[in-house]
């Protein structure tokens, strides 16, 4: 699997995106990096902000605020805005044992025995605040480097379980020839092939790193922070990089430098891999990751075929629906199950995409369609456990259920691509559904009736809202209206745009009908204007119609010229339409003569 990264950073935004492709590795392209290589498709992409950089990482001296015994956890001030949470399974003392949640015969101290209000402690951040969850945090601390993760509070070696068993053996017996003096050292999955030199030479930095850390504990004043993770381009491709990792490319300069140094520092060997971008215009424009960025917006993913995915987010979970879509089979002899599984074994790995690409964890459910054949099942579940092995992030898939369902979970450190683009809707507040034009209206009737009943000297009112919602009081021949004032007594006169919130009800004059007509119709009898007509006339054939803040015009013999503008001589004007013939032609400009006036549509 061949891996290209893309870093475009400008002074609001640092973008990471990772590209993949089967086959074998090829040297960097010589000379300026100023052409897009083909057959990469887009696996991951990163944001980081000013405003929302992510912590994950980050090593503070905290004050614990509080120690809640019933949840077996501490809330740690780290001088954020919301207090990190710390459970007992994270906390590690030296020579002391700590009761481990659902472990063991419950021997060892209880939370409330090792932590008191007050207590400073280091702590480090392993999972960003999320929504309304403070920052997830271990008194474990983990350094990591290119190869290898030290832990100056941990003991022994550990290698990564995604490594294949021959590997792992033999890292371990490189690793046995390197003198590891004190701490707990894991190799990292992308330690694939390293040999033990290359081990040796990280372990020392690492070391170096943790006595910094250290000293600037002792010179800290809790709450503060003590250790910064690297940049999100240094940890992207200090996380990728292995014999798989080709080329990065990045367009900006300082940001260059900094992985050059980086590389200096901790793989000589993979300098000449990092290279400038010195084509033309944007270099995430030239290899589609703009398009692929806009795509995480949109909750359907067509597949090859002709079906596809829906993504629904919810609180709890994340689900993904398949549907077969226009794909019906191929062939005279198409059946049923086949069409079914080939649309099922195209989502099981388009699914696991979209995971990556937005970084999307907790809770996940896809529903697959139902397949008859237990082999089939097996063939899907298998194409989705080999898509997942390409993910870094760590997951837990359980069986395809009678009903089709896969259920799976999906680690969750940070805020994926769609949640740091993307605020919720101040009009549906998230839900994804607003109220329709016609229940506002209803709901705005029976307000105007308690209205109409606290104003018993007003004959008329004025009303400012909505046009379309205008539309459902006068629209079907205005039965609403007319019942409405049929029941209150009163006239009731409409002014307002679409571009009002649908729920934004004023009454902005109340008095006689005279008074109240005469602010409420805009035209008058003889006057013309310029319109733009949009559409044919619903009841009477070869007629127009235009549309002026909710208030329409009927134009005569209208039908022939809908989508361009024409001056038009009022006939007479009602409280709700107008009627208008068009000025013969001659009078027809651009600009209207005298005793007219410009009207936008």
């Amino acid at each position: 699997m061949r891996k290209h990264v893309l870093v475009s950073s400008d002074l609001a935004e640092t973008r990471v995106a990772l590209l993949e492709a089967d086959g074998t590795i090829q040297e960097p392209p010589a000379g300026p990096a100023n052409r897009v290589q083909t057959g990469f498709k887009v696996a991951e992409i990163y944001l980081e902000r000013r405003s929302t950089r992510s912590i994950a990482g980050n090593v503070y001296k905290g004050k614990v605020d509080n120690v809640v015994t019933g949840l077996e956890a501490a809330f740690v001030d780290i001088g954020l805005e919301k207090n990190g949470f710390l459970h007992v399974d994270d906390i590690v003392m030296p020579g002391v044992e700590v009761q481990k949640r659902g472990r063991g015969t419950g021997k060892g101290s209880k939370i409330s025995e090792l932590l008191k209000p007050g207590q400073e402690i280091t702590v480090q951040v392993v999972k960003d605040p999320l929504k309304s969850k403070g920052a997830r945090l271990s008194m474990e601390i983990a350094i990591p480097g290119r190869f290898l993760v030290f832990s100056p509070q941990g003991e022994g070696l550990g290698v990564s379980r995604r490594l294949e068993d021959r590997e792992r053996e033999r890292l371990r017996r490189a690793v046995k020839k390197i003198e590891v003096p004190s701490g707990g050292v894991i190799i990292r999955t992308a330690a694939h092939g390293a040999k033990a030199e290359d081990l040796g030479r990280e372990l020392p930095y690492l070391y170096k790193l943790a006595e910094v850390l250290e000293n600037r504990v002792a010179e800290t004043t809790a709450p503060a922070p003590v250790f910064q993770e690297a940049d999100l381009p240094v940890r992207v491709i200090r996380d990728i990089a292995s014999e798989d990792f080709e080329v990065a490319t990045v367009d900006d300069q300082k940001q260059y430098d900094r992985l050059v140094s980086f590389f200096t520092r901790t793989a000589p060997e993979l300098v000449d891999r990092v290279q400038l971008w010195e084509g033309e215009g944007s270099m995430f424009e030239a290899y589609k990751i703009d398009k692929a960025l806009d795509s995480t917006l949109s909750n359907r993913i067509d597949l090859p075929s002709g079906g596809y995915l829906v993504i629904d987010y919810a609180e709890a979970l994340t689900v993904i629906d398949v549907n077969s879509g226009s794909f019906v089979g191929r062939g005279r002899g198409a059946r049923l199950e086949d069409t079914i599984t080939k649309t099922n074994l195209e989502a099981a790995d388009e699914a696991v995409r979209q995971l990556r690409l937005r970084d999307i964890g907790g809770i996940i459910v896809i529903d697959f369609i139902d397949m008859a054949r237990a082999r089939n099942r097996d063939a899907v579940l298998k194409t989705l456990r080999s898509a997942l092995g390409k993910d870094r992030t760590k997951t837990f898939v359980v069986e395809i259920s009678p009903l089709g369902l896969v259920e799976m979970t999906r680690q969750n450190v940070t805020d994926g691509v769609r949640e740091i683009m993307t605020r919720h809707c101040k009009v549906c507040n998230g839900e994804g559904v607003v109220r329709s034009e016609e229940t506002i209206a209803i709901d705005f009737a029976r307000q105007l009736r308690e209205i109409a009943a606290k104003h018993p000297e007003a004959e008329a009112f004025l009303l400012q809202i909505n046009s379309r919602v205008t539309a459902e009081f006068t629209g079907q021949g205005g039965w609403m209206l007319a019942g409405l004032e049929q029941t209150t007594g009163k006239r009731f006169f409409f002014e307002g745009s679409e571009g009002l919130p649908t729920d934004h009800l004023d009454v902005l004059l109340a008095g006689t009908v005279a008074e109240v007509e005469e602010r409420a119709v805009p035209f008058r009898a003889g006057e013309e204007v310029f319109v733009e007509l949009t559409e044919p006339h619903m009841f009477k054939a070869g007629d127009a119609v235009a549309k002026i803040d909710g208030y329409i015009v009927a134009v005569k013999d209208g039908g022939g010229r809908i989508g361009s503008r024409v001056m038009v001589r009022i006939e007479s004007a009602g409280r709700n339409e107008a009627e208008a013939v068009i000025v013969p032609s001659g009078a027809d400009s651009e600009q209207a003569g005298v005793g007219g006036r410009e009207t936008v549509s």
